[in-house]
């Protein structure tokens, strides 16, 4: 491979060099703000932090962050940050890839508090909402109208309208309403100098009538005016026609032809001109029927050169994405079920068809597929029902996070992610570009909006030597060329920031960038409003958040990571910031969130709190450090950010392995002990549990227990029970010493049913029926003949070598079993998740580690995938389940739901999230309030809301404790239901 050309660019410094430069000011503007407004103002290491980057490759290190509650806070702010000449950067879900969303500046996060919205002009198809409210509550609202708002990007469940307008989104329905700048009727803006003004679209007696008033806005609106007038023919002949051109100013917004509109002027604008604080969206009707067609090709450049007669069946969705990227959901075990929907093929299209009613939207499908067969004879195609659909839309929303980290393969890096071109143009285009790659030894999927242009890549470069710095300065001066002789543009939605800054002078020429500084200077005039993007931007190789001295602590670690090279900080950079544990509407990532919606208690947030810590610039005390600790004490180590996250970021290992090393050389709080060693506990209480249950529950003695082991007042300590032994109700009841069960042949299959501390010592009904239930399947049913325990509460505080102790007191007390290969059932969800994920990451040159974790089942996937012949009893009944936080995240639900329906019940998954109770932290004091939040977010309404007959289905102890504490339900076990006669 021929070397690339060496062009002139030289190492600039990353963020590291900048991360110890100071705003001179900033305590004393930080006392006048927290005097002054009454927002929340924080200026402390960890916020800092926390805002210090966004999606991007780039870092810097804020002057601080306001989190204003009302319009009021922020004219006081900016107020305040005029006296100290202090920048600022408004932000919102902070998912920018292009490095628009951080700088040295003070933040203003209008997430957490001005996200309203108000009514609903369905005359007008009008709303108007604050910067902060997240794209889908606006879209759920307007859907109940059969309106939408158009632009949806993947982010669409976290990402603020006010980012959107920020960067002029766009996403997977442009071709049925455009880009936001296509959306928007008006916006109220702010001015760092004090301004206010509502813009929008102005005819020329308005436009006369604003410079004849003078003043500030005479003057903005003379100056825009004397724009349109010079450049005019410039902006004709130099921005490209195409539908996806979000690169440099809108100043074709301001043109006769498109009304002189000032406000889709601005969008797009990066908050290098003004801050938004309203704005009026302009809605567009939504089909409230839609068809999917997915259609395959033999690579991904064929698949484009057909998207222009794709186009002409007007669909309203045009997505594609190559083998690659399915090959690196493959890799991440991300998946599985939705990418058999996929036709065959390398290249893939994804069109949806919109209509009134059902059968129209399939009539449209239909007809792509008819003439397919004619212009494309060699493609696949597939047309899916509404639930396929869905599971094909979440194959394509990942791909960002699916890309970013790939086991085996390594980092893809933004910066090259998001050019556009003419869809005619874009099969030589594509091609054009993988040449460029395999020249450099790149390679990215390829994916995006086909139907408009738009294709988004994230490449391996190297972002921390000298040379792949400059090859990576090098190859984003080339990729250039290439999309701009293809009549293309270097952002298609994500916006241009510091990623492409630099790169605008190449695409719009010398004029136009003078007019782009005049526009933002007529608005800007000291330069305040997020500055070095857009205009005299740095360069993309400059502010790295890796950079040639990159140099992270490594720390020795109890955890192995062997999916980063065995480092913890390569673990935390894993965490590319797309912020899908800020969504608040489904799933279970990320409960801390959920209910506080702070970005300290956010997967994102304790990660980049985390990978901080390892560079040791902002954060001091390394495993000491008390903020990052309180971040993770909110953590409930529910593991869903290690399946919901696109990047598999763990962050329940990370909090087990950061306590692990804080609480070193230091006394521990007396709870850690109790609840990380409640089987000791729990087994010396099951000598004489009515005993011990009297004692708990005497209320002097209750109250003093919970004072000493911070436990919430309102909380109940759990029962203790005698252990589970399998012939006792035969000894205590006469009627049963003849078992009426079939006898099992000598040569019954074996399985272990392992005696979990919380089914056995607290609910050994589980334990009875489980057993009750393997015996029925045929199974011989054996037990541990000593007191064993997975450690599980111990990872919760971080007690990592006492669990390296149980874990390997339970391989040698299982030789037998895991040399025979006997299976292992496991009735505790998060006693399996130990052996299914835990173990191999403590022990991972153990080999009887790698054995038990393949041999460990839940009950239901060992009935499911060896006892096929199983059939359980015909209940008919409806059945309501709450699925375990790690049941979710490492098993999987499908087994117990497959199994549930076919006792012939009426079977609901509620998507409840995590129940809040996680072990111990549903009990501490502190966490109560939060742990109550959670509950009532989705499961005790639906627990309250179910029929007295209905059944109630949760495996997890934690999460039955939570819902017998709330509500007077009395939910089961999986295998108790199993247990049940169709006469119970």
């Amino acid at each position: 491979m021929a070397a690339p050309p060496t062009l002139p660019f030289v190492i600039l410094p990353s963020s590291h060099a900048r991360a110890h430069d100071t705003f001179s000011d900033a305590d004393e503007l930080a006392s006048l703000l927290r005097e002054q407004i009454r927002g929340e103002v924080r200026f402390d290491p960890a916020s800092k932090a926390l805002y210090s980057t966004d999606a991007s490759n780039y870092r810097h290190i804020p002057i601080g962050v306001v989190i204003p509650r009302d319009e009021a806070d922020v004219i006081t702010t900016v107020t305040l940050c005029r006296r100290f000449n202090a920048p600022i950067l408004t932000r919102g879900a902070g998912t920018s890839l292009a490095g628009q969303g951080c700088n040295a500046a003070v933040i203003l996060d209008f997430s957490k508090y001005m996200n309203g919205m108000d009514e609903i002009d369905v005359e007008n198809r009008t709303v108007k909402v604050q910067p902060g409210i997240v794209l889908d509550r606006v879209r759920d609202a307007a859907e109940k109208l059969h309106l939408t708002f158009a632009p949806d990007p993947a982010t669409h469940s976290r990402c603020t309208i006010g980012g959107m307008i920020g960067n002029n989104s766009c996403g997977v329905h442009g071709l049925m309403g455009g880009k936001t700048v296509d959306n928007i009727a008006t916006l109220d803006l702010l001015l760092y100098d004090g301004t206010r003004l509502t813009v929008g679209p102005t005819t020329e007696a308005e436009l006369a009538a604003h410079i004849a008033a003078g003043g500030r806005t005479g003057e903005i609106y003379s100056t825009l005016k004397s724009l349109r007038d010079t450049y005019s023919t410039k902006v004709r002949e130099k921005f490209p026609n195409i539908p996806r051109r979000v690169s440099g100013f809108n100043l074709d917004e301001l043109l006769p032809e498109n009304s002189f509109n000032v406000a889709r002027a601005l969008v797009g604008s990066e908050g290098t001109c003004a801050i938004i604080l309203g704005a009026t969206l302009q809605l567009v009707q939504s089909p409230p029927c839609r068809t999917l067609v997915g259609v395959g090709f033999p690579d991904i450049f064929l698949a484009a050169d057909h998207v222009p007669q794709i186009l002409e069946h007007k669909p309203i969705g045009f997505e594609g994405m190559d083998g690659l990227l399915l090959d690196a959901m493959r890799r991440k075990q991300k998946f599985a079920e939705e990418l058999t929907l996929l036709p065959d093929g390398n290249g893939f299209l994804i069109i949806e068809f919109g209509g009134d009613t059902q059968a129209e939207a399939n009539t449209k499908a239909r007809a792509l597929v008819a003439s397919l067969k004619t212009i494309a004879p060699d493609a696949t195609t597939r047309i899916y029902t509404s639930v396929e659909a869905k599971s094909v839309w979440r194959v394509r929303e990942s791909a960002l996070g699916a890309t970013a980290f790939i086991p085996g393969v390594g980092t893809g890096w933004e910066g090259w992610e998001d050019a556009a071109v003419d869809p005619h143009q874009l099969g030589s285009y594509l091609r054009a570009i993988f040449a460029l790659m395999n020249e450099y030894g790149y390679r990215s999927p390829m994916y995006g909006h086909f139907g408009q242009g738009c294709v988004h890549m994230r490449h391996n470069f190297d972002l921390e030597t000298p040379e792949g710095i400059l090859k990576f300065r090098q190859f984003m001066d080339r990729a250039t060329d290439i999309a701009l002789a293809h009549g293309g543009s270097l952002s298609g939605e994500h916006g241009d920031g510091q990623a492409r800054g630099a790169l605008l002078p190449k695409m719009f020429g010398p004029e136009l960038m003078q007019a782009f500084r005049t526009f933002k200077s007529l608005f800007d005039p000291t330069n305040r409003l997020n500055p070095n993007k857009l205009i005299d931007a740095h360069e993309p190789h400059e502010d790295l958040r890796l950079g040639a001295d990159y140099n992270p602590w490594h720390p020795k670690t109890h955890f192995a990571y062997t999916e980063n090279n065995g480092s913890f900080a390569s673990a935390n950079l894993r965490c590319v910031g797309v912020g899908a544990c800020r969504k608040t509407d489904a799933g279970t990532m990320c409960p801390s969130f959920m209910a506080t919606g702070e970005e300290l208690h956010s997967t994102r947030g304790r990660a980049h709190l985390l990978w901080e810590l390892m560079q040791g610039e902002v954060l001091p005390d390394q495993w000491k450090n008390k903020q990052v600790k309180e971040s993770l004490d909110l953590c409930l180590a529910c593991k869903a950010c290690k399946s919901e996250c696109p990047v598999s970021v763990d962050m329940a290992t990370y909090k087990s392995e950061f306590l692990a090393h804080h609480y070193e050389g230091e006394s521990r709080p007396l709870s850690h002990y109790a609840f990380g060693r409640i089987d000791v506990f729990a087994r010396l209480a099951s000598y004489a549990p009515h005993l011990v249950n009297a004692v708990n529950h005497t209320p002097l003695i209750s109250s003093i227990m919970k004072k000493l082991l911070h436990i919430h007042p309102k909380r109940t300590f759990p029962r203790f029970s005698k252990p589970f032994t399998p012939d006792r109700r035969l000894a205590r009841d006469p009627q049963r010493r003849r078992d009426r069960r079939i006898p099992l042949p000598a040569d019954a299959p074996e399985v272990f049913l392992w005696a979990d501390t919380f089914n056995n010592y607290f609910h050994p009904a589980a334990m009875r029926a489980a057993h009750n239930v393997l015996t029925t399947a045929g199974f011989r049913v054996t037990l541990p003949t000593q007191h064993l325990c997975c450690g599980r509460p111990l990872y919760d505080f971080g007690m990592l070598d006492t669990a390296k102790d149980y874990l390997l007191k339970t391989l040698n007390a299982l030789t037998a079993q895991l040399q025979a290969g006997t299976p292992i059932v496991v009735l505790e969800p998060s006693c399996a998740s130990v052996f299914r994920d835990e173990l191999t990451n403590l022990l991972p040159h153990d080999p009887r580690a790698q054995k038990l974790r393949d041999q460990t089942f839940l009950l239901s996937e060992f009935l499911v995938k060896r006892a096929p012949h199983y059939r359980p009893p015909q209940l008919n009944e409806k059945i309501l389940v709450h699925g375990h936080c790690h049941h979710r995240a490492t098993m999987g639900m499908q087994d117990e739901i497959a199994l549930l329906r076919l006792t012939g019940a009426d079977v609901e998954l509620l998507d409840s999230g995590c129940c809040g109770m996680a072990g111990p932290f549903g009990f501490e004091k502190d966490k109560f309030a939060v742990s109550q939040t959670l509950a009532n977010r989705v499961l005790l309404p639906a627990v309250r809301a179910k029929s007295a007959n209905t059944i109630l289905v949760t495996d997890g102890f934690s999460c039955a404790e939570q819902i017998t504490q709330n509500t007077k339900a009395k939910p089961m076990h999986l295998a108790e239901v199993l247990a049940k006669s169709p006469q119970d």
